[in-house]
């Protein structure tokens, strides 16, 4: 169960339709609640606030509420037993949850994730209630907050040199809101740094005009100031101006192939902290213009120098994984050098996860091989990730790639390779959690956190939070983590996951399995007699699992003796907790 105050107030239910919550009074109790943060409220308070003068009879009018919001939140509570949302303590009631959309927002807020924090809002807050004293401290700290979030943002994006893309949006947030003096400040800026000076005069002007008519004061210094930069075209105006000044310099002296390496160099970067729909857009044309160069060795070093740690074991992107695949293979036999053989091997094991084609493991395998011939630890540990990689193509693998982490950890402890070193604490994650040993997933969790936080390696976050949502084990932490992913477009992994996360809850509990799109899991939610055999990855066990639940179900037996014949070697381990993600229990079960 979530619920929404950004905008009027709402409940949603597992599956994500809204909740009937019936009348006005009904859904004030709720919001009523969610303002106390999980306090306990007085019934009496609960008279006083949603009755300026209460009528005789009004305290049992606020249990019969409460009695109606239980059913309508837990419908399938059974008679008499105990409420886990909306609770009874003392003399009154509180709302145990922490699926709410603004507390959502604020985490975000903190933790810089702006655009997922303004996407929450559907209106203004507690919009239903605009009028009640109890709801109006909540509303104007929520509003507050969100307009931060709004300027914030547009910093951002100036920050980042997306001075035209911030513009539209200031404009009308200082429509809206013409008293915030910082909002005029980033929208001159913006429009200055778009080159549009005179346009950004031009509304610090209006700015000015605004605040001597409608509240008698003059602008502030920032605003004073900022005028008088732009008159005189203050260099440090300009965004990012020593970087654009540098790049400026290398292109005229450097030439097409050292342009082009250093240009895989910072997609690699990008790709750790993050940016990776960016990173998928330059990556392949950067490979196709080295061959255009008609240098083999060159275009092996493009493909060779992105050695981006890879923990998922789906493609985002399925046709740029061939076409790089192919590339590998082009170049691969003009290539005598150990180390340059071992990176294309490696790329080519990596991106060609999924695959249960022979020569992507013969790949990971050789480049292991050349690796360990070497005294090149980050090649070793490219090596080791293809192999990682490779090594999801049938069930109960969890010990061999629980040592290829904790391999990944020793060496980059030793030799400073802390991308690597998160690598490692994840594989082992999941390794711990597809044998429920969640001590130990823990550990691991808390040392991947604590690597991302000081090596500015924010999808690392993703992992985790998911992870805890399997410790959790409720729709609304799944829901949670899914809501919580960084603005970076993960298909590989997003594809049908919180829908599928929650039908494997939904299974485990014995409550029907939500209509929805599944994405690549469709043909394991529901399979029959003719469903193909999973692909390889962190979910093989799980798709194969479902496979034999389902043949037992409808007694096919030859369909569950094949299922039960490969799920053998990982009949200890938990359907599912191979990922780190989710769980359906333990395998055996299922047999």
């Amino acid at each position: 169960m979530e619920f929404g105050v950004l905008g009027p107030v709402v409940a949603w239910d597992d599956a994500g339709q809204p909740v009937a919550l019936k009348g006005p009074r009904h859904r004030a109790v709720l919001a009523r609640l969610i303002v106390a943060r999980g306090r306990v409220v007085p019934a009496t308070r609960l008279v006083d606030d949603l009755w300026p003068d209460p009528p005789d009879g009004a305290l049992s009018a606020v249990r019969t509420f409460v009695a109606a919001l239980r059913r309508s939140l837990e419908p399938d509570r059974a008679p008499r037993s105990k409420p886990q949302l909306l609770v009874t303590e003392g003399p009154g009631y509180a709302l145990r949850t922490g699926a709410v959309d603004a507390w959502r927002f604020e985490a975000a807020v903190e933790a810089g994730e702006y655009e997922t924090a303004l996407g929450l809002w559907r209106g203004p807050a507690y919009a239903d209630f605009a009028d009640e004293p109890w709801a109006q401290g909540e509303r104007s700290r929520l509003t507050e907050l969100r307009l931060l979030a709004v300027e914030r943002l547009g910093a951002a994006r100036l920050t980042s040199g997306q001075a035209a893309a911030a513009v539209a949006e200031l404009d009308a947030h200082v429509t809206d809101h013409p008293w915030r003096e910082e909002g005029w400040r980033l929208l001159a800026l913006a429009l200055y740094q778009s080159g549009r000076q005179g346009d950004a005069l031009a509304v610090l002007r209006r700015a000015r005009a605004m605040l001597v008519a409608q509240l008698g004061i003059d602008p502030g210094p920032a605003l004073a100031r900022l005028e008088e930069d732009i008159l005189n075209q203050a260099e440090h105006l300009q965004p990012a101006s020593v970087w654009s000044a540098t790049a400026a310099a290398y292109q005229r002296t450097a030439g097409a192939r050292a342009q082009l390496e250093s240009t895989v160099g910072l997609l690699r970067s990008l790709a750790v902290t993050g940016e990776l729909a960016e990173v998928r857009r330059h990556r392949l044309a950067a490979i196709t213009a080295a061959e255009e160069l008609g240098d083999a060795d060159l275009v092996a070093r493009v493909i060779g120098a992105y050695d981006v740690p890879a923990i998922w074991t789906r493609s985002d992107d399925e046709a740029q994984a061939a076409a790089i695949v192919r590339a590998a293979e082009r170049v691969l036999p003009t290539q005598d050098h150990p180390t340059m053989r071992a990176r294309l091997l490696a790329t080519i094991a990596l991106e060609s996860r999924g695959s249960s084609a022979a020569r992507p493991l013969e790949a990971a395998r050789e480049a292991e091989q050349i690796a360990r011939t070497l005294d090149d630890p980050a090649v070793l540990a490219f090596a080791l990730n293809g192999v990682f990689i490779q090594s999801c193509r049938r069930p109960g693998q969890s010990v061999v790639r629980d040592g290829i982490g904790a391999e990944l950890i020793a060496l980059a402890e030793r030799h400073a390779l802390p991308a690597y070193e998160i690598l490692g604490h994840l594989i082992r994650l999941q390794s711990a959690c597809a044998v429920a040993d969640y001590v130990a997933a823990d550990n691991h969790s808390a040392a991947a956190d604590d690597l991302a936080a000081r090596h500015d390696s924010p999808l690392v976050g993703v992992f985790t939070r998911w992870y805890d949502a399997l410790r959790a084990d409720t729709p609304a932490a799944y829901r949670q983590a899914a809501a919580q992913h960084p603005a970076t477009a993960m298909p590989g992994l997003d594809a049908g996951l919180l829908p599928l996360a929650l039908a494997v809850q939904a299974i485990r509990h014995g409550t029907p399995v939500p209509d929805a799109d599944y994405g690549p899991h469709a043909p394991y939610i529901h399979p029959d007699s003719h469903t193909p055999d999973p692909p390889p990855g962190l979910f093989l066990e799980l798709h194969w699992t479902l496979i034999a639940r389902a043949a037992t179900t409808r007694g096919d037996d030859e369909t569950h003796t094949r299922a039960r014949a490969v799920l053998a070697p990982a009949a200890a381990e938990q359907a599912g907790g191979q990922s780190g993600l989710l769980t359906l229990g333990p395998i055996a079960s299922y047999f």
